[in-house]
């Protein structure tokens, strides 16, 4: 088994092990990303699996869903934190950003807006309380892996995440496709 299976096998079945930072820091060394070529994989439903961050919506939690969605071709993420289950899709905060790549490995992000996003009306439209944001200084994620179903980023305070990408979402329920902000 190689150490990209190793780990996506822990952070699926045991998130907190502590085998799951050399691991990342195996598969980093072992990775070639360049945004310029393989942006598309970026885009998708990405799950936080593991941060090396303290704070508590950055932590895997059983109960919890922290959800990337990207869509580098439109410039747009948007990071949410659900409840784990049907009852999730009734009250998710929402963090809304543009993204720019910023040459082979760096994503820029600038967040706009956050707050809460309903559920799914039957014409897709969703319930939106979003405040804007005033964001002060720049932000940015460096990409040292990537493939269709793994990512490794290391945040612009130092924070490393590892996440898995979830085939069960589709980036556009989060991220119509060509339809602007409202």
């Amino acid at each position: 088994m190689t150490s990209k299976e190793q780990l996506i096998e822990l952070l699926i079945t045991k998130p907190k092990s502590n085998l799951i930072y050399p691991l990342i820091n195996d598969v980093e060394s072992n990775s070639k990303v360049n945004l310029q070529c393989e942006g598309e994989l970026l885009k998708g439903v990405w799950e936080l699996k593991w941060s090396s961050s303290t704070q508590p919506w950055l932590k895997q939690a059983p109960w919890l869903d922290n959800l990337q969605v990207l869509d580098p071709a439109q410039k747009k993420g948007i990071n949410l934190l659900r409840l784990s289950g049907p009852i999730g899709s009734l009250a998710v905060i929402a963090v809304e950003a543009e993204l720019s790549i910023n040459g082979e490995q760096q994503v820029g992000v600038k967040f706009k807006k956050g707050g809460w996003i309903g559920p799914s009306m039957s014409n897709g439209w969703r319930p939106k309380l979003l405040k804007g944001i005033n964001q002060s200084f720049p932000a940015w994620l460096d990409i040292t892996a990537l493939d269709d179903s793994l990512r490794v980023c290391r945040g612009n305070a130092g924070t490393c995440f590892a996440l898995i990408k979830r085939k069960d979402i589709s980036t556009e329920e989060w991220i119509p496709n060509n339809v602007p902000n409202a």
